[in-house]
């Protein structure tokens, strides 16, 4: 079938087949935006949804097709009000990582239907921070239905780089919710800010006797605090991320980590001063990162194993990597 025929099956195909058929529609971007483009502008409701579907879809696979699809859905989006349609455009506006789409997201996040606004909570997660996203996902996190507020908690707390007196006091609003999931990605996000707070709520959660989230070893290994080491120790290193939060907790480790990541500076501006070489720790990341000229970066932990941790060698390697002009 071509890219039309796909989008007319899907338009009559159940939930699963359609989706594998708009998927697969979206794989001919330059076929796929056109056609998704009519379709929002339809008299049917579902075709006006399965436009905004497919025009996220072809976003998320050709990023040269961002702008163009971006500017068809916040058409779309200023006469829209069928709930369906507007579920279907915030999560494809999502797909665009477009700044423009911040205004109509942050309108959306306070749509009186609960799928919208669930749709709207993930989507944010990919606006710039800017105070009007915070305060649009700061009011989500305490929206009456469960899976809105879990995802505007993860959302706010896990995904979106912004710090601030509001932003931790809603996540510890959510540390007593009812909701399970929710309350772990309060934790969760209270880690990632490296608060205090969360040292012994995220050993609870280490210690939950049907095993802890990937997303609860990644919290460990930001806030990289000795305390939660007898809960880690639980774990098979072998289970994703359980190693990474290990040596991110061992201050011995991160000693050891910081003396070979200062000799492989020192190194650098000896032999290759032209790169004017630095460290930097992410505010909201663990480990340590050497940065670059022309905005390059570079894990010193990865480059230290790729030196079989020979701090020397590790200097040398960037100078092969970046050679002179």
């Amino acid at each position: 079938m071509n890219t039309a025929q796909l989008v007319q099956r899907a338009l009559t195909s159940p939930p699963d087949d359609r989706d594998a058929l708009l998927q697969e529609a979206a794989d001919d971007g330059e076929a796929a935006l056109p056609l998704a483009i009519a379709l929002t502008a339809s008299a049917d409701t579902g075709e006006r949804a399965t436009g905004c579907d497919l025009l996220g879809r072809t976003a998320d696979l050709h990023p040269e097709l961002r702008t163009a699809a971006t500017a068809a859905l916040l058409a779309a989006a200023a006469g829209e009000s069928d709930p369906e349609v507007l579920a279907d455009l915030a999560r494809a506006l999502g797909c665009t990582e477009d700044a423009r789409a911040t205004s109509v997201l942050c309108a959306l996040a306070a749509h009186p239907d609960a799928g919208v606004r669930q749709e709207t909570a993930v989507a944010l997660g990919t606006c710039p921070p800017v105070e009007p996203v915070v305060a649009a996902l700061i009011a989500l996190t305490g929206d009456e239905v469960p899976d809105v507020r879990n995802w505007a908690t993860f959302t706010l707390g896990f995904q979106l780089p912004a710090d601030g007196p509001a932003i931790r006091a809603a996540l510890r609003g959510r540390l007593t919710d009812p909701h399970q999931e929710t309350r772990e990605e309060a934790v969760r996000g209270l880690a990632r800010r490296r608060d205090p707070d969360a040292v012994p709520l995220l050993a609870e959660l280490l210690r939950d006797e049907d095993g802890a989230h990937t997303l609860t070893f990644t919290a460990a290994r930001i806030l990289g605090d000795p305390e939660l080491l007898p809960a880690l120790r639980q774990y098979d290193p072998a289970d994703p991320g359980v190693t990474e939060a290990l040596r991110a907790c061992d201050p011995s480790v991160q000693e050891q980590l910081l003396s070979a990541a200062w000799q492989v500076l020192t190194t650098l501006d000896r032999i290759r001063p032209d790169l004017d070489a630095g460290l930097t720790v992410d505010r909201f990341d663990q480990g340590l990162t050497l940065s670059l000229p022309d905005d390059l970066t570079c894990d010193v932990e990865a480059l230290l194993a790729r030196a079989e941790q020979d701090p020397d060698r590790a200097a040398r390697l960037v100078d092969t990597d970046l050679p002179r002009s």
